[in-house]
């Protein structure tokens, strides 16, 4: 196979291929095709993470709260448990990074510490499983405190 030349515009995100190669593009799965096609955005936490601003605690704690109603079916306990974790921490490092300051929040943060030395760095399905009771526990411990600082998430 020889080399082609392809010319990549990427302001409208399209590509000039040889003929050849545009009817291979043309059978690829439409999960592939919109992913090609897709704006990429920056992740909201990441390598980038530090570049942007400090997520607020009310905002953090919405998305623990949205996680109240839910629940570890046999549909869904991967992604519930998954997103309870990824919640609680989100809520971690918006406290962390409140202008009020770590020891505004003492009692989450440390809830927090607790459950992460429980977990040892393992947070795959089988430790998230494993710890969903001091989890969900300490979800609703501090969706408790919260409740108690009002001025905190309003």
């Amino acid at each position: 196979m020889g080399l082609a030349a392809i010319t990549v515009s990427c302001g409208a995100g399209s590509a000039n291929v040889p003929a050849a190669d545009a009817s291979a593009s043309s059978s690829a799965s439409p999960l592939s095709q919109r992913a090609a096609s897709a704006t990429p955005t920056a992740p909201a936490h990441g390598p980038l993470s530090s570049a942007l601003p400090a997520e607020k605690v009310r905002d953090a704690f919405a998305g623990l709260q949205a996680t109240l109603n839910d629940s570890c079916t046999p549909g869904n306990c991967a992604y519930f448990l998954g997103r309870v974790y990824d919640e609680l921490h989100r809520m971690d490092r918006a406290m962390k990074a409140d202008p009020k300051g770590p020891g505004h929040f003492p009692e989450p943060i440390a809830l927090i510490a607790k459950l992460d030395t429980e977990f040892g760095g393992d947070h795959a399905f089988g430790s998230l499983k494993k710890h969903q009771t001091l989890m969900i526990g300490t979800r609703d411990k501090i969706n408790l405190w919260m409740q108690g600082h009002p001025d905190d998430y309003r």
